[in-house]
């Protein structure tokens, strides 16, 4: 599966390239999925205890990211997990990330 394609096909996705050479998904202003090459990372709860689930199910392919996985952020690696999997992943972070948008950012 194209998790970039699918991640930039939701309601008000854009792609952003905020660091050089770091591809990101954007909705309004914020990221919702960093998009590498052989891994993705996503807000995989509302709490790092929620996102953890994802460390005790896979736990040779997903870790906390650096800096913001305090946050609920992993990063998870493409290979070993179901593509629906990750595809459901894509979808919470993406909810997660509208949820926090003002509403007038929020696409429709």
């Amino acid at each position: 599966m194209d998790f970039a394609a699918y991640a930039l096909g939701k309601p008000g996705a854009w792609p952003d390239e905020p660091w050089k050479g770091d591809r990101v998904a954007k909705v309004g202003d914020k990221i919702f999925a960093f998009l590498g090459s052989d891994s993705i990372g996503l807000k995989c709860g509302a709490s790092r205890e929620e996102a953890d689930e994802w460390l005790h199910r896979y736990p040779d392919q997903a870790s906390v990211m650096a800096y913001i996985g305090r946050h609920g952020w992993n990063t998870i690696e493409l290979t070993g997990i179901p593509d629906e999997e990750i595809a459901e992943g894509i979808d919470l972070s993406y909810d997660l990330v509208v949820a926090k948008l003002p509403r007038s950012k929020r696409p429709t």
